[in-house]
């Protein structure tokens, strides 16, 4: 093996430990965040008693799950029961392998181990844990495998309960997943690469494009929402229909692992969102980041992209302690009958603007950004306005009383 490549395999294990390090670490933070944020939405204190402002209170809680008892259901299928929060984890820091939270770094190493021998590499080290050129595809196809983990759960407990906890499950992820990739591909139709790294370098040459594609983002967070089993789309886990669903007959760390699951995936999209329509590390009102990389640049950048991702878990949170839940026929009305054909429509309606723009040799660019953002507007409205005024989503209770 030569010395570059020990170098690199080195610099990539470091930066891999050090990815997931952090989501971890942010995962168990995370929900320390949400129950104190849920305490001020219900006008109360929150978990404050473990160390300062309660900031211990995620490594009590882990330490209270590995001592719990474990619990095997007599009729369970042992393994699949075993594998399935493995398989809801596993997923959320698939994604972030492919999400860039940096500027590439500078590094210059040169030296020498015992019984390791030499390491070298000199360079700029993408801040990324794998920069596949099918970035996006590979996060619709891991995203696909997400809803087995939720499924076998509910199959594999032998639980009435958590069965149907995992077929709603099922049925609302598989609807979702459409319109979630249906609303990347408009993306794509502005960069015109699949790669995330490239994807942020094109909103950095011209225009963040939550603005030239705003519906599509409203389209993506409405889709994420739903992929996380967040509220108001958390049916699989409804605690007054299936005694918390497809989880209920799992105990101790195997019940922690849905919520790690649930809180990186949450992570995860945050993530996704502020990579796709907010620049990724892209520092806004400054072109300072996008000179020769340095060590000071990396650091700016990596915090620039922690604040964005942060305050979309923010916003989660926040829509989950202010809206209450829909009703599971609401829920698949609006996958199908509004995200599905709306994201559809809005495809045509860019791809027919960006071929025109480019056939009048418009150059991406704020001009290019502000006329797609016009024609954005019309169809926020039709989503906003016209879709819900009593047909499409309200139930099939009111759908009957409107047909009498």
């Amino acid at each position: 093996m030569t010395p570059e490549l020990k170098g690199f395999l080195l610099l990539s294990s470091i930066k891999m430990m050090g990815a997931f390090g952090v989501l971890l670490l942010s995962v168990a933070f995370v929900t320390l965040v949400e129950r104190r944020q849920s305490a001020f939405h219900q006008d109360r204190l929150g978990p404050n008693r473990v160390g300062p402002f309660g900031l211990f209170q995620p490594i009590a809680d882990g330490i209270n799950n590995f001592v719990k008892e474990e619990v095997f259901p007599s009729q369970a299928h042992k393994a699949l029961f075993l594998l399935a929060p493995a398989l809801t984890f596993t997923p959320a820091l698939l994604l972030f392998a492919v999400i860039p939270f940096a500027s590439p770094l500078p590094v210059a190493m040169d030296f020498t181990l015992p019984l390791l021998g030499r390491f070298v590499y000199d360079g700029h080290l993408p801040m990324i844990v794998a920069d596949l050129p099918i970035g996006i595809l590979f996060i619709l196809a891991v995203t696909s495998i997400s809803v087995y983990g939720i499924v076998l759960a509910g199959w594999s407990s032998d639980s009435k309960y958590a069965f149907l906890g995992g077929l709603r499950a099922s049925a609302q992820m598989v609807s979702y997943e459409v319109a979630l990739g249906m609303s990347v591909i408009a993306v794509l139709l502005l960069a015109g690469d699949v790669t995330l790294t490239e994807i942020v370098a094109k909103q950095q040459e011209s225009l963040w494009y939550v603005l030239p594609l705003a519906t599509g983002f409203v389209l993506f967070l409405i889709s994420a929402l739903a992929e996380t089993n967040r509220l108001p789309f958390d049916l699989p886990e409804a605690e007054s229909e299936l005694v918390t669903g497809y989880h209920t007959e799992y105990s101790s760390m195997k019940f922690a692992m849905f919520f790690i699951g649930e809180y990186g995936a949450l992570i995860t999209m945050s993530a996704l969102m502020a990579t796709l329509f907010f620049g990724g590390w892209d520092i806004p009102f400054t072109a300072w980041d996008e000179g020769e990389p340095s060590v000071w640049k990396s650091m700016a950048t990596f915090g620039a992209f922690a604040v964005k991702t942060a305050a979309f878990v923010f916003a989660y949170i926040w829509i989950r302690w202010s809206l209450p839940r829909f009703r599971f026929d609401q829920l698949m009305s609006l996958g199908w009958k509004v995200l599905l054909p709306g994201a559809l429509a809005y495809i045509m309606l860019i791809a027919t603007a960006v071929w025109v723009l480019e056939t009048l040799e418009i150059a991406q660019g704020l001009t290019y950004g502000l006329i797609l953002f016009a024609v954005n507007l019309p169809a926020l409205w039709v989503l906003f306005w016209v879709v819900d005024r009593g047909r499409l989503i309200v139930g099939q209770r009111v759908e009957r009383r409107l047909t009498t």
